[in-house]
């Protein structure tokens, strides 16, 4: 499965969460890091939802850049 990440900069670190996975989010030092931390965070909230029978949502958000000039 392949899940969009959102990262965003914060005061002194990063912090990203999983559009279709409410309530999955990391934080890290570095973008490296917190996308690492992301994994795992994923991985255990997959994990968590298999093991409670409850049903693993696929995903279905989509990411797009929009250019903006002027």
């Amino acid at each position: 499965m392949r899940y969009a990440i959102v990262i965003e900069k914060a005061a002194n670190n990063y912090a990203a969460y999983v559009p279709d996975l409410p309530g999955c989010a990391a934080t890290g030092a570095t973008v490296e890091e917190t996308e690492a931390q992301m994994r795992e965070a994923i991985e255990f909230q997959l994990e968590g939802l298999r093991q409670d029978g409850l049903h693993v949502p696929d995903p279905s958000s989509r990411v797009e850049y929009l250019e903006i000039t002027g």
